[in-house]
């Protein structure tokens, strides 16, 4: 599998450090009925370091847990109720594909509302949307992006915080995130 490198450490680029996406996530979980004292993380993902740059030149470290095994993408977030932005852990979930790939995701079993942003092979955005829990079936599909090679999931809202947007690149690497 290929991954995009950083060639450069910058700066975080939400100018409210890491409180933005936590408030995202603390207020999405408060008004769901997943709101509690003992949140529960993604297990058995590895977390990679990465930047998103935007449009505008502004550039964002992140953390995000690796779906790269077709086990670890069919699981995803399903009975998360804390992708780990609460707590400075992760800022959300890359799900990578070793070659261009276009499908549908869907929310069965996942309780947090979430965002999705599409990545092409050179680490150029795509598209994104929202997506809605689902715990009953039927659960909706939402088709993805064509010919995609990473999608980044995080709390609903919590794209513009990572500079998640039209006109910006991800890069991620295979190193682990370094502790603040």
């Amino acid at each position: 599998m290929s991954l995009f490198v950083v060639t450069v450490l910058l700066t975080a680029c939400d100018s409210n450090g890491d409180d933005g996406l936590a408030a995202v996530t603390r207020a999405t979980v408060a008004g769901s009925s997943v709101a509690s004292r003992h949140p529960v993380l993604p297990v058995g993902f590895e977390r990679a370091a990465g930047t998103i740059t935007a449009a505008d030149g502004t550039v964002c470290e992140v953390c995000l847990w690796l779906a790269e095994t077709g086990d670890q993408r069919s699981r995803g977030l399903m009975g998360v109720t804390d992708v780990g932005t609460s707590n400075g852990t992760a800022d959300g979930m890359a799900f990578v594909y070793p070659r261009p790939h276009t499908g549908t995701f869907w929310m069965k079993n996942t309780l947090l509302p979430l965002s999705i942003a599409f990545f092409d092979q050179s680490g150029a955005f795509l598209s994104s949307f929202d997506m809605e829990p689902c715990t009953a079936d039927p659960c909706p599909s939402y088709p993805t992006a064509p010919e995609f090679t990473a999608a980044i999931e995080v709390p609903q809202g919590g794209l513009p915080s990572l500079a998640i947007a039209e006109g910006s690149i991800l890069d991620l690497t295979n190193l682990p995130c370094t502790e603040s």
